[in-house]
């Protein structure tokens, strides 16, 4: 994968996505899984990872070049030593570099077959650690609707709190517990 950006978490490898990756998904999806180097089930992409997000990503990749490189996109990788293999679980990422105001919005995604396995918790603490190690960063949001219960219970165990009504109708926000105490 060569200088691909990442970061590792107990279970996951988070591969920051490229313009060539985005371009890839959206033109030759089963070519995905040899730029990983991981299985990609047939039923990517998934959830809120859909066509939409993809080209929002790359017109931003498109706009920033390689400094727009881990503002959005990451793909989350797991590992199983036992056959020494690797799959693509899920997305996640932020929806840009920080606001004025030092706040970063947090998105994810699991495929169902990945799903109930603690992965999407695990992959929303690393983002959360990882942007707050850049001092630019002061709070991290997200934003989940009462009909994804899921979703809520991976924000309160990333350590997130409800912060009210979100900023689209009939959405949640949630801020991180470190945003609150700095």
């Amino acid at each position: 994968m060569g200088n691909l950006k990442r970061l590792q978490t107990p279970r996951l490898t988070l591969v920051a996505a490229t313009a060539t990756h985005i371009r890839t998904e959206l033109n030759t999806p089963e070519k995905l899984s040899t730029l990983l180097d991981a299985y990609v089930s047939p039923a990517w992409p998934t959830g809120e990872y859909d066509r939409h997000a993809m080209e929002f990503f790359l017109a931003r990749f498109e706009e920033g070049g390689e400094t727009a490189e881990g503002w959005y996109s990451w793909y989350a990788l797991c590992s199983d030593a036992s056959n020494n293999s690797c799959a693509l679980v899920g997305a996640g990422g932020y929806f840009g570099p920080p606001t004025a105001d030092g706040t970063v919005e947090i998105g994810y995604s699991v495929l169902p077959e990945f799903q109930r396995r603690g992965y999407a918790s695990e992959m929303v603490r690393g983002l959360v650690h990882h942007v707050f190690t850049l001092p630019e960063v002061k709070r991290v949001i997200a934003h989940t609707t009462m009909e994804n219960p899921a979703s809520i219970k991976v924000l309160l165990n990333s350590e997130f709190c409800d912060a009210g009504p979100g900023t689209e109708p009939g959405t949640i926000q949630f801020v991180h517990s470190h945003s609150i105490k700095a």
